[in-house]
């Protein structure tokens, strides 16, 4: 066990993750990128305990997103019947990364990295550039609105026709929607996101009853989260459970098999309720009401899909989530808060499942898990201020654009060092076989 040792590695360490905890809080992809390669390269841990130790600060983002509510609709900022949808089939996905990470080598990873990830990359720069347009449009509404009702209020009979002609209704006060109403349903965007105008009176005034942040207990969805304990559990337990027999035995592949159904049922369970529409996604609005059979297989095979290749590549499964949930019309400031409630059961799962295989140096991961949980908190904080300030939610889909950038550049840059480095030794750089034993 090491001895903490306070030295210029700590402190270069301590701002590099300080700035992942901020940046992967704020985008919900989390900032494992950017953590795995300090913890190897400057702080010296190997790969196997960088990466549990990295996921560990996104329990703090959880904890502050625990009493927020959503910026528009009556609901707390994470969406738990989506969370329940993804998660089960993102373990699975997860698991099936974990073997592909053993059998596939360095190169292969280096090179799937820079190809996986244009997609995601594509799709939240995408995203963020309509985004900003529609803010923009809605931002100058907001300022001829302001004027239009100066106006009214002098000639004394103009400012309700005012308030209509800048999309604001005369019995609420909220702005067309930041998506089209078919995508996050008839309620507008309100004044914590995007400019409105008054139709009487002051902002505070047109919606007195509207908190931003309320009581844990009183936020959550305690039926959601205890079924999604109950999976993370079943999944700890079988893995702790294969970790102690002999690979590719017949009870390691019975114990591999058995997260099948599991994930299978787990996710079925919701998708079926989706479908009957006993259960709802409300961050979609309209469209999260009624379900097709394909559109709920779809989902869960992107939650699959982002286990595997956030596992695969070790960006982490949020990289993949947040693009694919703002395609889904969910807002930016939802999108990120679940996305870090869904990767968060995995990563806390990687991180106990490694310490019990084992140990990790417990002063380095106490130290760097206050870090990033510090970083994650004030991440939250000033994301939050921006946004309200700026009235640009596509800020928090820019910080996932550039924390994704970075974090391929990092990790790409050393998959390619390493690449060269064993090219030079000339060494076996094919397929590794899954049976033997890793070390």
């Amino acid at each position: 066990m090491r001895v903490f040792v306070f030295g210029w590695r700590i402190i270069v360490g301590s701002i590099i993750g300080f700035l992942g905890g901020a940046l992967g809080s704020i985008g919900g992809g989390g900032g494992g990128g950017i953590f795995v390669p300090m913890l190897i390269h400057i702080i010296g841990f190997d790969p196997k305990s960088s990466a549990p130790i990295s996921k560990c600060g996104a329990l703090a983002t959880v904890y502050y997103n625990l009493k927020r509510r959503h910026p528009t609709l009556d609901m707390p900022i994470m969406d738990y019947n989506l969370a329940l949808l993804i998660q089960p089939m993102l373990m699975l996905g997860i698991s099936i990364g974990v073997s592909l990470r053993l059998v596939f080598p360095d190169w292969i990873v280096t090179i799937l990295l820079f190809i996986l990830v244009i997609g995601p990359l594509t799709l939240a720069i995408l995203n963020g550039r309509a985004t900003w347009k529609k803010e923009t449009i809605l931002k100058k509404d907001g300022v001829k609105c302001l004027e239009y009702g100066t106006a009214g209020e002098e000639s004394g009979n103009k400012s309700v026709s005012s308030s209509a002609s800048c999309g604001t209704s005369t019995k609420t006060n909220s702005v067309v929607p930041f998506f089209a109403n078919e995508r996050i349903g008839s309620e507008g965007m309100d004044q914590n996101s995007f400019p409105s105008c008054p139709s009487n009176g002051s902002e505070k005034e047109a919606n007195p009853s509207k908190q931003v942040e309320v009581p844990i207990f009183k936020n959550s969805y305690w039926r959601e989260i205890v079924y999604l304990v109950f999976i993370w559990v079943a999944f700890l337990l079988l893995q702790i459970a294969k970790s102690q027999t002999t690979t590719c035995s017949v009870l390691y592949w019975v114990l591999s098999s058995m997260q099948i159904p599991i994930s299978v049922g787990g996710s079925l369970y919701q998708a079926v309720n989706l479908y009957k529409g006993v259960k709802v996604i409300p961050s979609m609005g309209v469209r999260g009401t009624a379900f097709k059979k394909h559109q709920l297989i779809l989902y869960c095979l992107i939650g699959l899909l982002a286990g595997m290749v956030g596992e695969l590549l070790r960006l982490g499964a949020g990289f993949i989530l947040v693009p694919f949930f703002l395609e889904l019309g969910i807002v930016p400031q939802v999108s990120s808060a679940t996305s870090t409630f869904v990767v968060t059961f995995s990563a806390s799962m990687s991180a106990i499942e490694f310490y019990y295989l084992r140990p990790f140096p417990i002063p380095y991961a106490l130290y760097f898990l206050a870090v990033a949980g510090i970083g994650g908190f004030v991440g939250q904080i000033v994301g939050r201020k921006m946004v309200t300030l700026f009235r640009r939610p596509s800020i928090i889909i820019f910080v996932v654009v550039f924390t994704i950038s970075v974090t391929v550049i990092l990790l790409g840059g050393i998959g390619i060092a390493n690449m060269t480095e064993k090219i030079e030794l000339k060494p076996y750089l094919g397929f590794q076989n899954l049976c033997r034993k890793h070390t």
